[in-house]
């Protein structure tokens, strides 16, 4: 389960978050031909047989195919990511301060519909955390950064991005696999209608990748259904359940807030681990040590709750020396296997924190 969900999350991580202004589908029903088209169809052909070993049917393959076309815009949207250009050959870029980002992704609006949302959905969300040991509002906190609660989940067809996505090849193995996991949905009875989302696949309230509402959506209100396009139980469960199995720790925080001593010897505390993804992302922590021993070094904590001493927590000066910084457990870690950034997976911790006051 865990090299599935990290697989499907290197794909993930590469979409910014909904809320901070998600791309239309402008060209989802152009009829100008595109020249890649003669292709594209080809390409189809030769997936036709996988998607048949994967168990679907014959008559939903002669159904959907016919339908799709090569989709340039999303084309476009992915060479505009971050290392989404192969010919781009620019030096790694710089990394710009988390500042501006936190006021824009924490902001009073966020906040004060979280705390609407919370309260009205609070009865609900106690059986969840009793379930998955995940707090409601870092739940909340998910829903408004991916889709703003609801309000901006995406319009383009799952089916034909995903398959432009394969088709275009730089990451052929996941989008194909997304692109079957769809066709998947897609028998289960879910109609081709509800199949919207991001130029990248990710659909939904909780803004999850086919693979994903698969293995791990689930039925939040009891109704017999999983629907994280209209039900905010299920989608709220969904998230609950994705970082449980992320290996969310109960009762721990997910972070702190803390003022570093100017004379903190960083080096010395830099990690000598590498991670095989997000290496960049992992980079900018330090070393593992406890809540205890970082108060011995002179950490001093200026936020809440403040996790046991005996906690581990890693290190984050997200806009460098003399600015906050911030400690940060293991269930900081689950909040980057849904979306590997530290301003994301910071923001949520702090917006969370922000609802539940």
């Amino acid at each position: 389960m865990r090299s599935t969900i990290v697989a499907a999350m290197l794909l993930a991580a590469l979409l910014p978050a909904a809320s901070a202004c998600q791309a239309q589908d402008s060209g989802q029903y152009e009829t100008a031909p595109d020249p890649r088209d003669a292709a594209f169809r080809a390409f189809l052909t030769n997936l036709r047989p996988r998607a048949l070993a994967a168990g679907v049917s014959a008559r939903t393959l002669d159904q959907v195919f016919p339908t799709l076309t090569f989709n340039p815009r999303v084309i476009t949207l992915d060479r505009g990511q971050p290392g989404g250009n192969p010919a781009t050959t620019n030096s790694t870029p710089s990394i710009p301060a988390f500042a501006p980002y936190q006021r824009t992704h924490v902001d009073a609006d966020r906040i004060g519909r979280g705390r609407t949302r919370y309260a009205e959905l609070r009865p609900r969300l106690q059986r969840i955390e009793a379930q998955t040991g995940v707090p409601g509002p870092i739940m909340m906190a998910i829903y408004g950064h991916e889709t703003g609660y609801g309000r901006v989940v995406g319009d383009f067809d799952l089916l034909r991005s995903l398959a432009t996505l394969a088709f275009e090849g730089r990451r052929r193995e996941l989008f194909t696999a997304e692109f079957i996991a769809t066709l998947k949905l897609l028998e289960s009875g879910i109609p081709r209608s509800t199949l919207k989302g991001s130029w990248a696949g990710a659909t939904g309230y909780p803004q999850f990748l086919p693979s994903m509402y698969l293995r791990l959506a689930v039925d939040g209100d009891s109704n017999g259904r999983v629907d994280i396009w209209n039900s905010e139980p299920d989608a709220l469960a969904s998230i609950g359940n994705y970082l449980s199995k992320a290996g969310w720790k109960p009762s721990v925080p997910w972070g702190v807030a803390v003022r570093v001593p100017a004379d903190l010897d960083r080096t010395a505390l830099r990690s000598k681990l590498s991670s095989p993804r997000c290496p960049r992302v992992y980079d900018r922590q330090s070393r593992w040590q406890t809540i205890g021993e970082w108060r011995r070094l002179g950490v001093q904590f200026v936020g809440y709750p403040v996790p046991a001493d005996g906690e581990q927590a890693s290190l984050i000066e997200p806009d460098g020396p003399g600015v906050t910084a911030y400690l940060l457990t293991t269930n900081y870690r689950s909040i980057l296997d849904y979306n590997c950034s530290n301003f994301y997976a910071l923001s949520v911790g702090l917006l969370a924190d922000a609802v539940q006051r």
